[in-house]
């Protein structure tokens, strides 16, 4: 029933991407017309993040697709870890987009050229329209999910961008001065950056089979130390996700007495491990006295 739960909600969460990429996709050509027509930075370095978006967006669907494949003898644990690649390689592509509107942006300070501040509000006014409807259908997907966060944070990334065209639209109409045009594309580009790095960072967390970052180990093995009273140590620990949302576990737990019924023992502490720490796939070595590691 849960795994019919799961698929459920990741056809939601596709259909919610979709139909991000279908308007980002779109918008990305009247950005690029706009930003051409106009002479804007702002305009073309947001046109260049949809398009990586657009990318972006057709890979996470992908990775969705991906993951629902069942195991097999060569990925015995699926292939849900395909939504962290992706998520990883959209935080990488969010990278790549922030260094090529800070190279634009200081050859454009440099020689400030001629921008028609009408159009680019215009299409920067379009624009945040279009940004703002794909941002909140993104946005009431599940946040948990590191591959619909990636989408979202570069749905973001195109709504700051459209925020600062029409700042500096605005500026440009009324003062004539060019060189905001690239000042606030250098500002959007920070915000990008620091969405991007911890994207990057808590997928590759991942991908590195790194434990939970909310999860403290020690805590864990006192807490099931005291609800499992047959177990009087646990050690060799190994905690690392597949997602955020499956985590596997292994580990060594040592008995505080001979029992011939260790099944029922491994029962509870799998129970415990499931109902407090949500660890659904555990699997556990019952020792007495000897580690067979040592």
């Amino acid at each position: 029933m849960s795994h019919d739960r799961g698929h459920n909600h990741n056809r939601g969460n596709v259909r919610r991407i979709k139909v991000a990429l279908f308007l980002t996709g779109t918008f990305m050509l009247v950005e690029v017309v706009g930003g051409i027509l106009s002479g804007s930075l702002a305009l073309l370095a947001d046109a260049g993040h949809m398009l990586t978006d657009t990318m972006a967006l057709a890979l996470a669907v992908l990775a969705f697709r991906v993951s629902e494949r069942p195991a097999d003898a060569k990925r015995s644990f699926g292939y849900q870890r395909f939504q962290i690649l992706a998520a990883f390689v959209n935080g990488l592509s969010l990278l790549a987009i922030v260094g090529w509107i800070l190279f634009e942006a200081v050859s454009r300070l440099i020689d400030p050229p001629a921008v028609i501040g009408s159009t680019m509000l215009v299409v920067a006014t379009a624009g945040l329209a279009v940004n703002i409807v794909a941002f909140a259908i993104l946005h009431g997907g599940d946040q948990e999910n590191l591959n619909i966060r990636g989408a979202a944070l570069h749905v973001l990334g195109d709504l700051l961008g459209s925020l600062a065209a029409i700042v500096a639209a605005l500026i440009i109409i009324y003062t004539g001065w060019m060189p905001i045009d690239p000042i606030l594309s250098v500002l959007v580009a920070g915000l990008i950056f620091r969405s991007a790095w911890q994207l990057v960072r808590r997928s590759a967390h991942i991908l590195l089979e790194g434990a939970p970052e909310w999860l403290d180990i020690d805590d864990m093995q006192d807490k099931i130390v005291t609800a499992v009273p047959a177990v009087s140590e646990i050690h060799h620990v190994h905690v690392w996700g597949l997602t955020p949302q499956h985590l596997m576990l292994t580990m060594h737990v040592v008995l505080a007495e001979a029992t011939d019924d260790s099944t029922s023992i491994v029962r509870e502490v799998k129970r415990s491990l499931n109902e407090h720490f949500a660890i659904a796939h555990s699997t556990i070595e019952v020792e007495f006295q000897d580690c067979a590691d040592h």
